[in-house]
């Protein structure tokens, strides 16, 4: 009898032709989690949900948003301030479900498009969701209702589910430790995903790392940098630090003070970038951009960064300071996004909660 082949349905993501689309690629909607948990931002919580209503606003002038909140009177209290900051629409999308924190982007599900030549029918709306475990960074013990939160977003949007193992152990992984560029090139750092120190994956080395993106993200190069800025309670997150911004194109984060703690890192950053190659082979196009001076608060440094930027649909939200260095992010996005409006979000409250933008957001692909 002859052997019988492997069916799609039995192969990883990649080998199926489905892959990790870049950020600036056509989304349905964007995923947000309305904030709730006043621990989160210590003594300033209240400015947060006006922050929120200026994200949602912008949003759903481009795209649906499907907003997280915890139950009626949480909708309740989102729909009084969206209300109030006029960013109250039919494109806003509510679903009570209970979270632990908001930080959609590492605890949601991460969706992939199908082929091109994929054949939809009426059960199949084409994208798939991966569901990696979460555990809160390794660092926090509240995440139970967070980690149920990738499932339901997929079943929300009527997609298959997959939850990635390797060797033979479902792998933690947070969406703001890679960066794609959708042509088969992943950005990540060692600090978060190879230290010892908030350890996601302990059976986990870099070639397993490379074979879990190739299997489930279809990417081919892994351009490993090396670590993170300082505050940054994920240990390496490299959305905070470098992005890419088009196929073969990046934009850095720089420290132009020798005397910071982030000078040596983010130095060490650029020359991985230099020395690095796409998919296809290419060098990549780097554009520097220098950070905000320090952002403290309570004696603790906060990881404020210009990288944590959230293209959407027909505009990009930029984290901005209240610092000299804004005007210069703003002004390179605008070069980089030239038919995307640039909107300022100023996140000087919001990074309290060791967190900006882009680790607010999760993008849903257009079908």
């Amino acid at each position: 009898m002859p052997r019988r082949s492997a069916t799609r349905a039995n192969l990883l993501p990649a080998a199926q032709g489905y892959r990790m689309p870049a950020e600036w690629e056509p989304h349905e909607s964007t995923w947000l989690a309305w904030p709730h948990l006043h621990s989160d931002w210590p003594g300033k919580f209240e400015p947060i949900q006006w922050v929120y209503a200026e994200i949602v606003r912008n949003l759903a002038r481009h795209e649906r948003v499907d907003l997280i909140v915890n139950d009626a009177s949480w909708e309740k209290r989102a729909r009084t301030a969206l209300e109030k900051a006029g960013a109250l629409s039919d494109n806003v999308c509510f679903h009570r479900w209970r979270t632990d924190r908001v930080w959609t982007r590492d605890s949601g599900c991460i969706f992939l498009a199908p082929p091109a030549d994929h054949h939809y029918d009426r059960a199949d709306s084409g994208l798939l969701a991966l569901h990696f475990q979460f555990n809160a960074w390794a660092k926090y013990p509240n995440y139970s209702l967070d980690e149920n939160i990738g499932e339901r977003m997929a079943k929300a949007a009527g997609v298959r589910v997959v939850q990635p193992f390797s060797q033979k152990h479902r792998v933690v992984l947070e969406g703001g430790s890679i960066d794609v560029d959708g042509c088969g090139t992943l950005l990540t750092t060692e600090e978060c995903l190879l230290s010892t120190t908030q350890q996601r994956n302990p059976p986990m080395d870099r070639a397993a790392y490379e074979q879990l993106f190739a299997g489930y993200f279809g990417a081919q190069s892994v351009i490993w940098l090396d670590s993170g800025i300082a505050g940054d309670d994920t240990h390496g997150h490299v959305d905070d630090i470098t992005r890419f911004v088009a196929p073969t194109t990046v934009i850095t984060m720089i420290e132009q003070n020798e005397r910071s703690e982030n000078y040596a890192a983010l130095h060490a950053n650029l020359g991985r970038l230099k020395a690095a190659r796409t998919a296809d082979g290419q060098k990549l196009e780097i554009v520097e951009i220098p950070m905000p001076r320090p952002v403290v608060f309570e004696g603790r440094q906060l990881p404020a960064s210009y990288a944590n930027f959230y293209i959407a649909n027909g505009v990009v939200l930029a984290p901005v300071f209240n610092d000299p260095n804004d005007r210069i992010a703003l002004n390179t996005l605008a070069e980089l996004f030239p038919t995307r409006e640039i909107v300022p979000i100023y996140s000087g409250d919001l990074i309290w909660g060791f967190g900006a933008l882009h680790c607010m957001t999760q993008q849903q692909p257009q079908r």
